[in-house]
């Protein structure tokens, strides 16, 4: 059974959760993460969800997404799941959202939120998706797909679109973009 770490407002963990009943119509604020990974050339990698998942299925968006386990490092977190869904367990990672939070509300009233850092890898291999996590991958040019995005001709998943909002202001160059701050982490995970 896979947990989740609750958290309160300041993002300190106030408990922790069974992740298979905790996304509902009155999700509790909780601890995750989200990587965006590019090759030497700035492309990303896209992921399509898988059409089983509980919240956006089918549905594009960044390269991967996940919860730590309580007690977990984040980074640690991060590796994880890059090895569990895309098959890549040793991925350069750089913090570069560390206070990113949303709140989105499904069409059906399912609701994700989270405190979400975000980080960034660099990757020199193809990834080999898990298909119970992933439906299919795709690697776009950051330069074409952020516009895209942000003007709406890109349907994305709505994390996705205020990430990349938040990751155009640090600059046009993805493996460019300044390192954040762990002082900037949620609590739970300073």
């Amino acid at each position: 059974m896979e947990r989740v770490v609750l958290l309160d407002e300041t993002g300190a963990a106030v408990g922790e959760a069974d992740k298979a009943t905790v996304h509902h119509e009155e999700t509790p604020l909780h601890l995750a993460f989200s990587s965006y990974l590019f090759d030497r050339d700035g492309r990303l990698l896209l992921s399509r969800r898988a059409l089983h998942k509980k919240t956006w299925p089918g549905v594009w968006t960044n390269s991967c997404c996940g919860h730590p386990a309580p007690g977990e490092d984040l980074e640690a977190g991060v590796r994880r799941r890059l090895a569990e869904e895309l098959g890549l367990p040793d991925v350069e990672l750089d913090l570069v959202l560390p206070g990113f939070r949303y709140r989105a509300v499904m069409d059906n009233g399912v609701v994700e939120n989270e405190m979400c850092p975000v980080y960034r890898g660099v990757i020199d291999t193809d990834p080999v998706p898990n298909p119970d996590e992933v439906d299919d991958v795709e690697w776009v040019i950051w330069a074409d797909f952020a516009p895209a995005v942000l003007s709406g001709a890109r349907p994305i998943s709505p994390w996705c679109l205020l990430q990349v909002e938040a990751l155009a202001e640090l600059g046009d160059d993805p493996l460019k973009w300044p390192v954040g701050s762990p002082a900037d982490l949620p609590l739970a995970v300073r």
